[in-house]
């Protein structure tokens, strides 16, 4: 008969996240990750067999939870532009709370380019889902009158998810909130009608 776990597998996952979110994947060390999570080396292999699949399911927990945060601002009702303005708005605000932490999947993006087929596909997954949520408010946007009409909302989603990783790039590398406001503002701009 297998011994029951005496942890809390998700929330040793997301300690470990937050180790693997500051320090990135080959910044952290497996010492480095029994710090974080309490646990010593051969828990964490008898639990997740590897770094790699700590890193994937750390990876799994912060996508679930941010694109749990977006849907939420981006389906909450009122004029499709506002709730971009939203969006904008929470994302400053984490990074403010968190300077120069910046998005777990933008780092990832950022340190291994292409070169984990596995990982890759985690993270085209991520985005695709992203991607639809902003179409979507776009689509509404034109509907309501609030989001320019002359664009297709393809493209205006592709903006906005590569304006929050530009504000989540900007914290990382020590903007302040007035510069990630300044950006905002243009985005928003940009998407809203005339």
């Amino acid at each position: 008969m297998a011994r029951p776990k005496a942890f809390d597998e998700r929330a040793a996952i997301g300690r470990a996240m937050d180790a693997f979110w500051v320090g990135g994947y080959e910044g952290t060390s497996t010492q480095a990750l029994c710090a974080a999570t309490g646990l010593g080396r051969s828990s964490i292999y008898n639990t997740f067999t590897s770094k790699h699949e700590l890193f994937l399911r750390a990876f799994d927990q912060y996508s679930e939870r941010g694109f749990r945060s977006r849907k939420a601002l981006l389906e909450a009702g009122g004029a499709a532009i506002e709730r971009f303005r939203a969006l904008f708005d929470f994302t400053i605000a984490e990074e403010v709370e968190h300077p120069g932490r910046g998005c777990f999947v933008v780092n990832a993006v950022a340190e291994f380019g292409d070169r984990d087929p596995v990982l890759s596909a985690r993270i085209a997954a991520d985005t695709r889902r992203h991607l639809g949520l902003l179409a979507t408010c776009a689509t509404e946007g034109q509907r309501d009158g609030t989001v320019d009409a002359t664009r297709r909302p393809g493209d205006i989603a592709e903006f906005a998810h590569s304006t929050v990783a530009g504000l989540r790039l900007m914290s990382r590398r020590g903007a302040g909130q007035a510069a990630m406001e300044a950006v905002a503002g243009l985005a928003m701009d940009a998407i809203a009608t005339e």
